[in-house]
């Protein structure tokens, strides 16, 4: 296991969750005799080059192809390789989502697609670079797991265990580099098992990916005007935590969901799923990408245009609540 301690951490927050992927990679090749990436021309950009170099025998550079790219992992995962597939979200999630619906998914190999500044993170690229959908469509296959990390610490525990995962997996990489850290020091991450972060008593926050960064600092200025919220990190989308949701749902009057995803489709539905079959629930508060195409611009204007900015969550917690 990789060594964690306080300045590797801020290492990490300075590198962004992409660099640090590519890292790790490196770092954990050596003790994963099965381990293979495979880059869709954007080896750079996900911090592969010295992967590359370190295990020329576990890597390929195979172009503008996602779709090919997903074909040709689903052909090294059958002959039993553990396959970390790579790209920007929207193309890793839409351009190739029927090769991994059927190539990865249907089949159930050990296919990890990594998607690569999803969210906004993308900043002045647009919606052609935003991964706004990708959460709705990747929990929709079948036995796929689908990770959200928080903050880059959190990244290097979700490769981690996705080396030793056995299945088809999609790692949803969030946030721009020195975004700020949610975990300074080491903790037990577990597939499928949400966190709570920040102890509270009066609302209920499950965010996923930055937003619970973002979260987290919203809960400080709530606490000043005697509203306390408890803050969970939901870093597993599927398979969701129903125990934790069934947890806040009896103990909370109000749960609000938080994610950089269209609000339809993302963390807010799958909450709201659950909750519909209650007989009584909790009022629910879904803050999230308002089904729009945002506009472009450095990460903290596109957030705070979209309501995700710790202040906006403020303000929507404040007015729900009171």
């Amino acid at each position: 296991m990789i060594e964690i301690d306080r300045q590797t951490i801020m290492q990490w927050s300075r590198l962004g969750s992409r660099r640090t992927f590519g890292e790790i990679m490196d770092r954990i090749a050596a003790d994963h005799d099965d381990m293979f990436a495979i880059a869709a021309d954007l080896a750079t950009s996900a911090n592969l080059t010295q992967y590359a170099a370190d295990h020329p025998d576990k890597f390929l550079d195979i172009g503008i192809a996602e779709q090919n790219m997903t074909g040709v992992a689903a052909g090294m995962a059958k002959e039993g390789f553990n396959v970390f597939i790579t790209s920007f979200a929207p193309f890793a999630s839409m351009r190739a989502f029927e090769a991994v619906r059927t190539l990865a998914g249907y089949m159930k190999l050990n296919v990890k697609v990594v998607a690569l500044a999803s969210g906004v993170a993308m900043e002045a690229h647009g919606n052609t670079h935003f991964g706004l959908e990708d959460l709705a469509l990747m929990r929709t296959i079948p036995g796929m797991l689908v990770l959200n990390p928080a903050d880059c610490t959190e990244v290097v525990k979700c490769v981690q265990a996705l080396a030793d995962y056995k299945g088809p997996a999609y790692l949803r990489l969030t946030g721009v580099p020195g975004a700020g850290t949610v975990y300074k020091e080491d903790y037990d991450f577990e597939i499928g098992k949400s966190i709570v972060v920040r102890e509270g008593e009066d609302v209920a926050v499950i965010a996923t990916g930055t937003m619970v960064g973002e979260s987290i600092r919203a809960a400080r200025a709530l606490g000043k005007e005697g509203i306390s919220l408890e803050i969970i990190n939901a870093h597993t989308i599927k398979p969701f935590d129903y125990e934790m949701l069934d947890r806040v749902s009896s103990k909370y009057k109000m749960i609000v969901t938080c994610e950089e995803h269209n609000v339809i489709g993302g963390l807010g539905s799958i909450v709201a799923e659950h909750l519909s079959a209650k007989k009584e629930h909790p009022k629910l508060v879904r803050i999230g990408i308002n089904d729009i195409f945002p506009k472009a611009g450095d990460f903290s204007y596109v957030i705070d245009e979209c309501g995700l900015s710790a202040q906006k969550i403020v303000e929507r917690i404040r007015e729900s609540y009171n």
